[in-house]
């Protein structure tokens, strides 16, 4: 079973109760990859995504490069609702970063998602908005279907 297989199985199945930020670890052994969600809120179709992380758990595939990683699963990932485009692969500090090739604007303010790579073991994905006209940017929670959001982890882990 794919991670995308997996991951998609156990959304399927799971029924967070009460409000507030829920998790779900979602371990694949045989991929080699575990998974970790934190939404606002999740239904029979849908979550209201915070972050996905994505752990190695097995070795890396022989030769693979960060800068290898990152731009394959900036290809990959297809279900989102900008394309995602590397941005930086720093060696020195040994972590890529993906973002939105073009933010989503919504009068001064633009949204767009955000794809951290550490090494070729570790993936973080968020979502920001910013005001184009102020300095900084928070964290915003982003709506996917279970399909999409099983389709990105299966994406960025390759």
């Amino acid at each position: 079973m794919t991670l995308t297989e997996k991951l998609l199985q156990k959304l399927s199945e799971w029924k967070p109760q009460g409000t507030g930020r829920h998790a779900l670890t979602v371990a694949a052994p045989e991929t080699g990859w575990t998974a970790q969600l934190t939404a606002d809120r999740a239904d029979t179709l849908s979550c209201l995504v915070w972050d996905l992380a994505l752990t190695r758990t097995g070795p890396a595939p022989d030769g693979l490069t960060l800068k290898a990683w990152a731009e394959a699963a900036a290809k990959r990932a297809t279900g989102l609702l900008e394309p995602l485009k590397l941005l930086e692969a720093d060696d020195a500090r040994n972590e890529a970063v993906l973002r939105s090739e073009a933010p989503a604007k919504k009068g001064e303010r633009v949204a767009y998602y955000e794809v951290r790579l550490f090494g070729t073991d570790r993936a973080t994905v968020q979502r920001f908005a910013a005001d184009r006209t102020q300095s900084g940017r928070e964290q915003i929670g982003f709506a996917l279907t279970h399909e999409v959001l099983a389709k990105l982890a299966g994406d960025i882990a390759g």
